[in-house]
């Protein structure tokens, strides 16, 4: 199988003005987005003198502590691009990395300037903080939540700074934020916006796919979702997604590095497999059989039982796993009988309909056998 190490092999030494943009480019800037610049690259968007090159080399002296980095192959990609003329000469620039515990809200972007006088603008996923998590939950019953807005601001800021062609991109969560602060974007700056990758992020509620910003920006929006996904089947999506070839299996395909790339672009297949619909299929009832008040109420109150652990990222809740699982037993034993019931049955909602699904998704299944 062949990778994004494996394109930057074989593309890496040519330039922006070279060769174009293209969506594995878009996932490398969006993939890049994990790694913590704090220290490294300023949250000014108006003076940035430091290449990638540079910053990749600075960044290998520093000992970034373990919390921050989400993955080491994050750590391998920046190295890589570092070396490569393609991203070594890039220029990174309005870092922001913001976690609010009492906002809900986590949020982190990095700009890059490439090409002549091009940006691509790439927003972080979900990082490892538990009220990370607890944002991506409220999506189901808020619209902004706290990173939607902040995307929005922070895509304006930028844009004021630099005229020529925007690209935005993310994945995961931050695919979404691309296309949402990319939707409610001024007219003028929508117009200069040249794409939008999402790759692997949740959809929207309706009134984001029926408002007048999105609709202009349809056929510059580009989704990109792995064959078993299951992040990126969430929500709504208006916009034609591409389906990408995978080297590993379910939820694990969320994963970038395990998409398959062919020259510029990824291997493609044509529908994604059983379990994403069946997920997709799941999701969407649960979301229609409660309403908006009661998947707040839910989720809200399932976080409370959560916060209990003191666990802040879910490597502090892996580390001991099973003690915070007992504290979590106890905490619900103790919530009060309504909130408690309201628990069960919406839960128990949540697994009738999976065994629906699951029912009603066999006898296809024996068709196809």
């Amino acid at each position: 199988m062949t990778t994004i190490f494996d394109y930057l092999r074989w593309r890496g030494d040519l330039s922006f003005s070279q060769s174009p943009l293209n969506p594995v480019d878009a996932l490398i800037f969006s993939v890049l987005a994990y790694l913590p610049f704090d220290g490294l690259v300023d949250s000014g968007s108006k003076r940035a003198d430091a290449d990638l090159s540079e910053i990749a080399r600075e960044f290998q002296r520093r000992e970034v502590p373990k919390d921050k980095i989400r993955s080491v192959m994050d750590l391998e990609l920046l190295r890589v691009c570092g070396l490569s003329r393609r991203f070594g000469q890039t220029v990174p620039f309005a870092y922001v990395n913001r976690t609010d515990l009492a906002e809900e809200k986590q949020f982190s972007a990095i700009s890059f300037r490439f090409g002549k006088k091009s940006v691509f603008a790439a927003f972080r996923g979900t990082d490892l903080s538990l009220v990370g998590w607890k944002e991506d939950f409220n999506m189901s019953f808020m619209c902004p939540v706290p990173a939607q807005t902040e995307a929005l601001s922070y895509l304006e800021r930028v844009a004021s700074s630099y005229r020529g062609p925007l690209y935005v991109g993310g994945h995961s969560k931050g695919g979404n934020l691309a296309v949402y602060s990319s939707a409610f974007a001024h007219p003028r700056i929508q117009k200069r916006i040249h794409s939008v990758y999402n790759n692997d992020g949740p959809g929207f509620d309706a009134s984001v796919l029926s408002s007048p910003g999105f609709k202009r920006l349809e056929n510059r929006l580009f989704a990109f979702v792995p064959e078993s996904s299951i992040i990126g089947m969430l929500l709504e999506h208006q916009e034609e997604y591409t389906i990408v070839s995978s080297s590993v299996s379910g939820i694990l395909q969320h994963d970038p590095y395990s998409w398959s790339v062919e020259g510029p672009d990824f291997v493609r297949v044509d529908t994604v497999d059983d379990s994403s619909r069946f997920i997709d299929r799941t999701i969407r009832d649960w979301l229609a059989a409660v309403d908006p008040e009661k998947r707040e109420l839910f989720i809200d109150s399932l976080w409370e039982i959560v916060t209990v652990t003191k666990a802040h990222t879910l490597r502090d809740f892996a580390s001991d796993w099973l003690k915070h699982t007992r504290t979590m037993i106890r905490t619900f034993k103790n919530v009060d009988p309504e909130t408690r019931s309201m628990l069960v049955d919406t839960a128990g909602l949540l697994f009738k309909t999976a065994t629906r699904n699951l029912v009603a998704k066999e006898p296809e299944r024996k068709k196809r056998s």
